[in-house]
């Protein structure tokens, strides 16, 4: 496949096929360098032809938890207690650069996606 602008569904899927057969590729090779530039391609494409909203931080959250069998049980583990993980799912407190750190260190939730602003509930 050339590498070339991504202007169709068709070229979209193209480009994931070759991405596919890309994807183990080291680094600083000429088939690692492809799929670098592919990908890049491919995100460029998808934002432009499904945009989507960003969740707020707290959507994210509970996205995260629901698509990975998360119970608030679980949030509690990685922010310290049960009634934090209750007070930040209920809109009670928000989120510090402490525990955007845990869930990213733990659960692998993009930091950017945690540090957005969002409405507290009202006490």
């Amino acid at each position: 496949m050339d590498i070339r602008p991504i202007k169709t569904d068709a070229d979209h899927r193209e480009a994931l096929r070759e991405i596919d057969r890309l994807w183990l590729s080291p680094e600083n090779t000429p088939d690692g360098d492809k799929l670098d530039v592919l990908i890049t391609l491919v995100e460029a494409y998808e934002q432009k032809r499904w945009p989507y909203e960003r969740n707020d931080p707290i959507e994210t959250i509970r996205a995260h938890m629901e698509w990975n069998g998360y119970a608030q049980s679980d949030l509690a583990e990685v922010l310290g207690s049960r009634s934090r993980a209750s007070e930040i799912l209920n809109r009670k407190r928000a989120l510090t650069l402490e525990m955007i750190h845990r869930l990213n260190e733990r659960w692998g939730i993009p930091s950017q996606l945690l540090v957005a602003p969002y409405a507290l509930s009202a006490a």
